[in-house]
């Protein structure tokens, strides 16, 4: 069974730093892309940062410069580091993954984490 299982949330003042895990597990061939995305509060859940198989990576413009998403294909884990933190990035954190789970596929199937709650205080 594939899952991605997310660690590293917290709370925090403002301007700490707090660094976020993502790990997929099970059976997969092949990884597209990983990303963060954030939920907070009675808000709708949008995009942070992501990272292609080949270290292509992107990032919400409030997080740059702040945040830097990296990964380790061969562990099939993706990292959030979190600096300069600020009320506004209290948020419930998604972990999201194109994974390949059959090896002679050419599809990519959309996985997410359970979440993880980054609570940052003024």
């Amino acid at each position: 069974q594939v899952q991605l299982v997310e660690s590293g949330g917290g709370l925090v003042e403002a301007g700490g730093s707090l660094r976020l895990s993502c790990a997929a597990s099970g059976s997969i061939y092949d990884i597209r892309n990983m990303a963060w995305y954030r939920q907070p509060s009675g808000k709708p859940r949008e995009l942070v940062a992501s990272i292609s198989s080949g270290g292509t990576t992107s990032y919400a413009d409030d997080v740059k410069g702040r945040f830097t998403i990296s990964g380790d294909n061969a562990k099939k884990t993706t990292y959030l580091e979190m600096n300069s933190l600020k009320p506004e990035d209290t948020a419930a954190y998604y972990c999201y993954a194109a994974l390949k789970i059959q090896f002679n596929s050419a599809y990519y199937v959309q996985y997410w984490g359970q979440g993880t709650q980054v609570t940052v205080s003024s």
